[in-house]
């Protein structure tokens, strides 16, 4: 599984105002990767990059809008059917989620999620 995982992918924040928080990451010298429409759940999303970090923010108008409010954490895989049976062969597919796609960037993304010891949210994510 280690020679699958290739580092950190992403770190998903939540907003109730997508312009804003974009407006504030740019202030920061931030750029905008990408801006898309996630149609499945009707949310504006925008990957904000600066360096090799990427933050992506997406607005779902549920936002805690507190201390600890980021919503996950995302690791970049070669193989994301490879990456799945290892979880599900550790026993650590807690969430019972299932492969999922998304027609972000170029071809795509697959990605699944898993909670860790804290309630924090594990994304397991490929570009295709």
């Amino acid at each position: 599984m280690k020679n699958n995982l290739t580092g950190l992918q992403h770190i998903g924040i939540p907003t109730n105002d997508l312009d804003s928080t974009v407006a504030f990451y740019e202030h920061l010298g931030f750029e905008v990767a990408l801006k898309v429409l996630n149609e499945e759940a009707n949310e504006r999303v925008a990957f904000l990059k600066l360096g090799d970090f990427v933050i992506e923010s997406y607005e779902n108008h549920q936002a805690a809008l507190c201390d600890g409010a980021i919503n996950h954490i995302a690791i970049n895989v070669k193989s994301i059917e490879e990456a799945y049976e290892w979880i599900m062969q550790q026993g650590l597919n807690n969430t019972q989620d299932d492969i999922h796609f998304l027609p972000f960037w170029e071809k795509g993304v697959k990605f699944f999620t898993i909670e860790g010891p804290n309630k924090e949210r594990i994304e397991f994510s490929q570009y295709l």
